[in-house]
């Protein structure tokens, strides 16, 4: 049996392998990139010329019906990407991401 040292740190959702191009609005630009792997609060986007850390974005995962995501910059790498917080804000999109999810849990 397994003990985490810090007890009173909240156990971070499992991550999940994801290749998937993602189109972000920034402003006035549209940049792409390509989402490696996410969990139910947040990705890891490849991209060339990440965001500074604190730039929030929307951004759109490219399924068979698009899903629109509000994103937080969270930690950079440079040279490779960025890790992001996701909120997803609608209804239709919140049921849409947590079906994305457990498709990727039974995988």
């Amino acid at each position: 049996m397994m003990t985490r040292l810090n007890a009173s740190q909240p156990r971070r959702p499992p991550r999940y392998p994801f290749y998937n191009a993602l189109k972000i609005e920034w402003g006035s630009s549209v940049l792409q990139g390509r989402v490696c792997d996410i969990s139910a609060d947040g990705m890891f986007i490849e991209i060339a010329s990440p965001l500074w850390v604190g730039a929030s974005f929307s951004a759109q995962l490219s399924l068979d019906k698009p899903l629109r995501v509000d994103c937080t910059v969270h930690r950079v790498e440079p040279g490779r990407g960025m890790g992001v917080r996701v909120a997803v804000t609608d209804e239709e999109s919140s049921k849409q991401f947590a079906a994305l999810l457990e498709a990727l849990a039974r995988k």
